[in-house]
């Protein structure tokens, strides 16, 4: 049996195949775009959030569109110090929010966030570049908002932020 013959026989459930592998294609790629999507990280940055050697996180699309972006949110951006590349980092400033610039710093210096902007960090302060190095991140540059681990252990990400309040702040 040649080709042609064997796809005049074959041909419709050919086709069809190929139009269910297109659909699952296309609805793959606006799942991840849109809803949801899984990605690896790794690096010191993120000490003891997430592991050096990597960890696979979720990434949510959805929470710029109901509830906006919260301080001690995990997100995963495109870095503005190399743009071909995605971190991994914690909100730590909002639009109209003054931040320490680099509380690691014998001097103390403060700065607006701006609007449409954030300010991220990395957990391990003392090995991240992060905004401190680049300054306030445009928030177009955010991807996603980082929900859970799923390798090597599956569990939510914890807000690691710790509130103190304003008498205790003002001693």
């Amino acid at each position: 049996m040649g080709p042609f013959q064997y796809f005049r026989q074959n041909g419709g459930k050919i086709l069809r195949g190929a139009t269910y592998a297109v659909q699952f294609m296309c609805f793959a790629h606006v799942f991840n775009q849109y809803i949801a999507e899984a990605t690896f990280c790794m690096g010191p940055s993120m000490l003891p959030t997430f592991n050096i050697s990597g960890t696979i996180v979720a990434v949510e699309h959805i929470t710029p569109h109901f509830r906006g972006y919260r301080m001690g949110d995990v997100v995963v951006c495109i870095s503005p110090a190399a743009p071909g590349r995605a971190v991994l980092k914690r909100i730590l400033g909002l639009p109209g929010d003054n931040v320490c610039v680099d509380p690691t710093s014998q001097e103390r210096k403060y700065i607006d966030i701006p609007e449409g902007h954030v300010w991220l960090s990395g957990d391990n302060l003392s090995n991240s570049t992060d905004s401190r190095y680049y300054g306030p991140v445009a928030m177009g540059l955010i991807r996603g908002r980082v929900f859970a681990k799923l390798w090597p252990e599956c569990r939510l990400v914890p807000d690691a932020l710790i509130p103190v309040s304003k008498e205790h702040y003002n001693r």
